[in-house]
């Protein structure tokens, strides 16, 4: 696996930014178990997008989970934009929603030996990330097959970002205060500032389903002392209910933690996603 750390100046957000990537090449694994990779010109990989949570940035995954790993076994490669706390929307001080849903992917397209077919586009992310997963998902998904929800999915009016959670239970009683990004949180949960934008996910949810589109496949992961559990199942429950086809698990004994978001990209590469798990050779 080769992993690459680009900086470049984004057009988008007006700045020098970071991205990390996984590309899979010829393994020790590949050897011992006699596969043959050969590199040719033109040959592609499916691609993962996975999008990192609050106070991270791109080099979460490879820091903090075996994501190179399991890339590198299945022959997936994997796009890690680093987009601070912006919640992945877009800002006066950066357009961090426009640069993951349209500089990027065009970017990486032209970069990287990566298709861009929907078939072999996928979107992921954690707790902040899986608000920036689900809104790429429902704004574009004509583009992405599946999304991967790890501790939590799109903020909501109404809807609570964070409440205190123990084998399942909720604590409705105890002040939970939103550690970052305060104030942007707080707007992204009110249905005035939402109304008539591209921040009213469920909205665009809704018109993917009456306007007939191809719908990705959606998974969610939380486990059940998760802050971010009661969130996850409003979003399951509803987005079910309205024709998406949804696979929740609730994992017992796990938190807002990294055991369970490693865990969680284990199964979602090896099981939940559909894999050819070889490269994409030109014809």
């Amino acid at each position: 696996m080769a992993v690459v750390k680009m900086n470049f100046l984004s057009k988008a957000l007006g700045m020098q930014t970071n991205l990390t990537i996984c590309l899979p090449t010829y393994s020790f694994a590949d050897s011992m178990e006699g596969r043959e990779v050969t590199y040719v010109q033109g040959m592609k990989f499916q691609c993962l997008y996975l999008m990192h949570g609050g106070s991270g940035d791109d080099s979460d995954y490879v820091n903090f989970t075996n994501i190179v790993r399991y890339a590198d076994r299945n022959k997936l490669a994997v796009i890690m934009p680093g987009v601070h706390n912006s919640a992945y929307t877009d800002l006066p001080y950066g357009q961090y929603f426009t640069y993951v849903a349209e500089e990027l992917p065009q970017l990486c397209e032209a970069f990287f030996p990566i298709s861009s077919k929907r078939e072999d586009t996928f979107i992921g992310g954690l707790s902040m990330g899986s608000h920036g997963a689900m809104k790429l998902a429902m704004l574009y998904p004509e583009r992405y097959a599946a999304a991967l929800m790890m501790s939590g999915a799109s903020y909501r009016p109404g809807i609570p970002s964070i409440v205190k959670t123990a084998n399942g239970e909720f604590d409705w009683d105890t002040d939970m205060r939103i550690p970052v990004g305060q104030d942007l949180q707080n707007k992204l949960h009110d249905e005035d500032f939402l109304r008539g934008t591209v921040n009213d996910v469920y909205a665009a949810a809704r018109r993917n389903i009456d306007e007939g589109k191809k719908l990705p496949k959606l998974f969610f992961r939380v486990g059940d002392s998760d802050h971010a559990l009661y969130r996850t199942i409003r979003a399951e429950e509803d987005l079910r209910q309205w024709g998406y086809n949804t696979t929740l698990e609730i994992v017992p004994g796990m938190g807002h933690e990294w055991d369970l978001w490693d865990a969680s990209l284990k199964l979602a590469i090896e099981s939940l996603l559909p894999l050819r798990r070889e490269p994409i050779y030109p014809d």
